[in-house]
């Protein structure tokens, strides 16, 4: 026998925000933070670009491929949580964003400036992952789970990168060795 799903389904479906049928409210609290993580990804996306460029500027072609690279993974990241949020029926509400740095006094100060920024993300994920549990809203987790692991990879990679610069301690051609390794993808430890 084949179960009768129209039984008791209304003719008015819910519909969120933005006129898609909607399963599951979301609590305004919950979609304002990740409205702003969104800004967070976007941001980042603009910052690793300037960092990109400010590597080309030394000639330093591996740190300039890693952090193109980054932009463009920040950058779907936010398609990413602007895709949850289309999905979940909600708006996305963009916000202007302020320049990004664009100048360092050394590689050192630059990964730090990138470390800090995966660990502020990580940060947000995890806020928004908190709220999401005090509103019981079990798909943000589901959703958040898979993300914040590889955040923590990201400070993984980002920790290492740095740990190798300062051990470099300014020496240009120990730069330059990094340089090559990350221009030959190796941005984790062995």
């Amino acid at each position: 026998m084949t179960p009768d799903f129209s039984a008791g389904i209304s003719a008015d479906l819910a519909e969120g925000p933005n006129g898609r049928v909607l399963a599951e409210s979301m609590s305004p609290d919950l979609l304002g933070a990740i409205q702003d993580h969104i800004t967070i990804e976007r941001h980042a996306s603009i910052t690793y670009l300037a960092m990109s460029i400010w590597s080309a500027e030394r000639e330093l072609a591996g740190f300039y491929q890693f952090f193109d690279a980054e932009a463009k993974s920040e950058q779907n990241h936010a398609v990413h949580f602007t895709q949850y949020l289309i999905a979940r029926s909600q708006i996305n509400d963009l916000k202007a964003l302020d320049a990004p740095k664009q100048s360092w006094n050394n590689l050192t100060s630059l990964i730090q400036t990138a470390f800090q920024m995966e660990t502020d993300t990580t940060s947000s994920i995890q806020s928004i992952y908190a709220l999401a549990e005090r509103n019981s809203d079990s798909r943000t987790t589901v959703f958040l789970d898979p993300l914040i692991e590889s955040q923590i990879k990201s400070e993984d990679q980002f920790a290492y990168i740095y740990g190798r610069v300062k051990f470099a301690n300014s020496d240009p051609s120990a730069l330059l060795v990094i340089d090559n390794e990350l221009r030959a993808g190796q941005t984790q430890r062995s």
